[in-house]
């Protein structure tokens, strides 16, 4: 099966410090990919150049069969691609509601809209005329995950879920994945919280120091052979 998503030699450079060196990655339709990695490692970079944020070569990214690289983000999200940003990031002055209503933005149709997005998060609906910042911390990400999936993506990236949440939260957002995934979205996870990226993936990349130090089946990598690609010792 081709790839939904692609990457190849991918380089990525704030101003003239190189923070990505070569990554090649891919992910099938349908899939979930998990990518780990310590701060600093290439994560968050390796995202933002996936999604428009920062340049790169036009064919070093490649989405559905086209090239994608250094386009700019709206084009992205019109694509298909929607992200799930770390720390969540919802406008302070708007209601969960209209928070949610900005996602749906690019106009792809599919099987995301209010109704469903309160069906999978029915807080949300009870909560929906409340500013989106005044809910708890596990709430905000519901309301951040629901934002992305309005956008009707073929490719949802979630960046860091887990930050700064209590286990029997990250326990109930993850757990929604399945309903999530239910028609065939792809889904990339980054964490880094391994057992969580393990457990929730098929397939897991580790990325250290701007490389891609292992990559696999989820379930066959041991706990030695990532502590190796994770730390380097």
């Amino acid at each position: 099966m081709s790839a939904l998503l692609s990457t190849h030699g991918l380089t990525a450079f704030y101003g003239d410090f190189q923070a990505l060196f070569g990554i090649d990655f891919e992910i099938a339709p349908g899939e979930i990919v998990a990518i780990i990695g310590s701060n600093g490692a290439g994560k968050s970079t390796f995202l933002r150049a996936v999604t428009g944020l920062l340049k790169a070569p036009a064919d070093a990214v490649r989405f559905d069969g086209k090239p994608i690289g250094g386009l700019p983000a709206y084009d992205i999200v019109a694509a298909g691609i929607a992200m799930v940003p770390e720390g969540r990031r919802l406008f302070p002055s708007l209601t969960v509601e209209e928070n949610l209503l900005v996602g749906g933005y690019a106009g792809r149709a599919g099987p995301w809209n209010l109704g469903s997005v309160f069906a999978l998060f029915p807080v949300l609906g009870e909560r929906r005329r409340a500013p989106g910042t005044a809910l708890s911390g596990g709430q905000q990400q519901m309301v951040a995950i629901g934002r992305a999936l309005m956008a009707n993506p073929k490719l949802l990236i979630c960046d860091e879920l887990s930050l700064g949440l209590a286990p029997i939260v990250i326990k109930e957002i993850y757990d929604s994945m399945p309903r999530i995934t239910g028609d065939g979205l792809t889904v990339i996870v980054v964490e880094q919280d391994v057992g969580t990226a393990q457990r929730v993936s098929q397939r897991l990349y580790c990325f250290q120091e701007g490389k891609v130090s292992l990559a696999g089946r989820s379930s066959d990598l041991t706990h030695e052979r990532i502590s190796h690609a994770y730390f380097g010792v």
